[in-house]
């Protein structure tokens, strides 16, 4: 017998970032990076582990606005020609160094990562949702939902407007999945009192909180936040493990920062000739990152200082790294394990684009270190948050106390001086919406109800907490502050032509092309 569990929660998000209007578009860039360095890699390694009976479990959120650009048939194309565009690269590229090491070395993994993407991508008919749905099906893989548009739930103005984002999530989950969601991540894992009734009234059986949250509840959480806790609603908790997110997550002090792995600020889109690369840029014609990057970290040094990559070396720093994640793991739940009368759980919980986009060798690491659990210790085993609640469904009640992750652990990134103008307009919005809703249900027509459910759209895509995040922390504001605003100014167009009768069908149809997500969406989620 195991003397303890360890759970691995990834949360794989972007936000919904489409534009037709454009033939490209930087921020779309987001998703093409995050699929080849992050969605797909994950892929890969699971299904791996299934051919090699590797016992591992891995929980991970696929929140609705990712899972809506998956499946959306103009960012599958695009990001066919993408990936179609960087395979040509890397092959001008392993010819370009052929005789220089170790560049010549690093161009030839990129080729090989890119053309294996290239073959899972099409192995998959470009919808790499169904490689998770199969995943989900084996039983080693739990696939959780997320808030609708990731939107902060706390600093929503009414209950009623809270549920429309949890409804729309179990909807949209149902929908991809064929089934309901057990488990849900709060978006930035914020909580605040009665959120709980919310999750429990739309069949959610689980959630995650940052670890204040248990700590500092009500009554004091008797194994910390190495068991979960149920709420005085029913639902159960379970806390990060702040020693696993140092680890891991810290640049100064955590496996990312090893002068070995690759650097993520230096790459071919600034270093190689324009004219060589300015086929794969933007039409623009503007230098970017492309994905292509020939450096380590090396150390606290400038980008010009910055040595030569060589992949071998990264591996064998992510066996390293992965070896020693799992012994302070076994050392971790040895000592958890005299002093409780249960086998403890930790829960290491990350943003998923950590592990290929910004950790360049996190999904090796990964690999490595299932491997190694499986094979070459005893002392605990991986398991899914359901796997636990059955082997020990009694468990403390506890108030979980009002907080999130980020800078302070209190809503600060979401709400400041950087940002705090957005709520009044989405307040605003919410109170709006839900007058609507009840001013024209249930005789209702059909252009009318296709107003309200873009209403209900646009509203939710103002509400993405991921606008608020990006105005706190400087990069790419003027993007976010565009994005909330023009869902803002299509919220209050289309609700003033639909109070005085004068629907523009042109427009509503163009917003219905551009701001898609949700295809199912019905305005009664605001009921």
């Amino acid at each position: 017998m195991p003397q303890g569990y360890w759970c691995l929660v990834l949360h794989n998000h972007l936000p919904y970032v489409r534009h037709p209007e454009y033939e490209d578009f930087l921020e779309e860039d987001w998703f093409y990076e995050a699929m080849t360095e992050t969605y797909i890699p994950l892929i890969y390694i699971m299904e791996n582990f299934l051919k090699d009976n590797v016992d591992f479990r891995i929980t991970m959120s696929l929140t609705p606005p990712l899972c809506n650009m998956m499946e959306d048939k103009l960012l599958q194309d695009r990001y066919y020609t993408k990936l179609s565009k960087l395979i040509e690269l890397a092959e001008k590229e392993t010819w370009r160094l052929h005789n220089q090491e170790p560049f010549f070395s690093t161009a030839k993994m990129y080729e090989q990562k890119f053309k294996l993407c290239m073959q899972i991508y099409e192995k998959y008919h470009r919808n790499i949702l169904t490689a998770y749905r199969n995943l989900l099906n084996t039983g080693k893989v739990e696939i959780i939902t997320c808030n609708g548009t990731h939107g902060f739930l706390p600093l929503m103005s009414s209950d009623r407007v809270r549920k429309a984002q949890i409804r729309i999530a179990v909807k949209d989950y149902e929908i991809k999945f064929g089934k309901p969601p057990r488990g849900i991540w709060l978006a930035e894992c914020a909580y605040s009192y009665g959120i709980d009734k919310i999750l429990k009234e739309n069949g959610i059986q689980y959630f995650f909180i940052e670890a204040h949250g248990i700590l500092y509840g009500e009554p004091r959480p008797r194994y910390g936040v190495f068991a979960p806790i149920y709420t005085p609603n029913g639902v159960a908790v379970f806390a990060r493990d702040m020693e696993t997110a140092h680890q891991v997550w810290s640049a100064d002090v955590g496996y990312p920062g090893d002068p070995d792995y690759r650097e993520f600020y230096r790459d071919v889109g600034y270093d190689l000739e324009y004219e060589y690369i300015k086929p794969y840029l933007h039409k623009d014609g503007v230098r970017r990152n492309v994905g292509i990057k020939y450096y380590r970290v090396t150390g606290k040094v400038g980008l010009d200082k910055k040595e030569p990559y060589n992949p071998k070396w990264a591996q064998q720093k992510a066996a390293i790294h992965a070896g020693n994640f799992m012994f302070n793991r076994e050392h971790q739940i040895r000592y958890l394990r005299n002093i409780f009368d249960r086998e403890p759980i930790v829960v290491s919980m990350y943003d998923a684009e950590l592990f290929g986009h910004w950790w360049f060798e996190g999904p090796d690491f990964l690999n490595y270190l299932f491997r190694k659990i499986c094979f070459d210790q005893d002392v605990f085993k991986p398991i899914l948050p359901t796997e636990y609640l059955e082997k020990y469904p009694k468990n403390q009640v506890l108030q979980p106390s009002a907080s999130s992750w980020g800078d302070k652990g209190y809503y600060e990134v979401w709400l400041n001086g950087s940002n705090d103008w957005i709520y009044r307009h989405l307040h605003k919005c919410e109170e709006l919406m839900c007058a609507a809703v009840d001013t024209y249900h249930p005789q209702i027509d059909e252009l009318k109800k296709r107003v309200l459910n873009q209403l209900a759209r646009e509203l939710l895509l103002a509400q993405s907490s991921d606008w608020a995040f990006i105005m706190t922390t400087g990069t790419m504001v003027e993007y976010a502050q565009k994005r909330t605003k023009e869902h803002i100014t299509n919220f209050l167009t289309l609700y003033h032509q639909l109070k005085e009768n004068r629907i523009d069908n042109n427009f509503l149809s163009w917003l219905e092309y551009k701001n898609n997500i949700f295809p199912h969406l019905e305005y009664t989620i605001y009921l």
